[in-house]
């Protein structure tokens, strides 16, 4: 099974350049999800699939080790 088969969303743009990816079979990739909901990111480089991998990222309801949130309600940033 090749990672086509495993994904039914493909992303070709790097989301860290911004680049459009040219050659998706002969770049980095993640998949992101399972199922009919996944979706495989292409990468230009490894370097920046490893960027992407470092981004710390919140799952609510699931992982409290990072808030990604503003705890100041609207209007009253200071």
């Amino acid at each position: 099974m090749n990672r086509k088969e495993l994904a039914t969303r493909i992303s070709t743009t790097d989301p860290i350049s911004g680049a459009d990816i040219k050659n998706p079979d002969a770049s980095p990739f993640v998949i992101e999800g399972n199922g009919e909901g996944a979706l495989t990111i292409q990468f230009e480089n490894g370097e920046n699939k490893k960027a992407y991998l470092e981004i710390q990222t919140e799952y609510p309801g699931k992982d409290f080790t990072f808030n990604l949130d503003n705890p100041a309600r609207k209007g009253t940033e200071r």
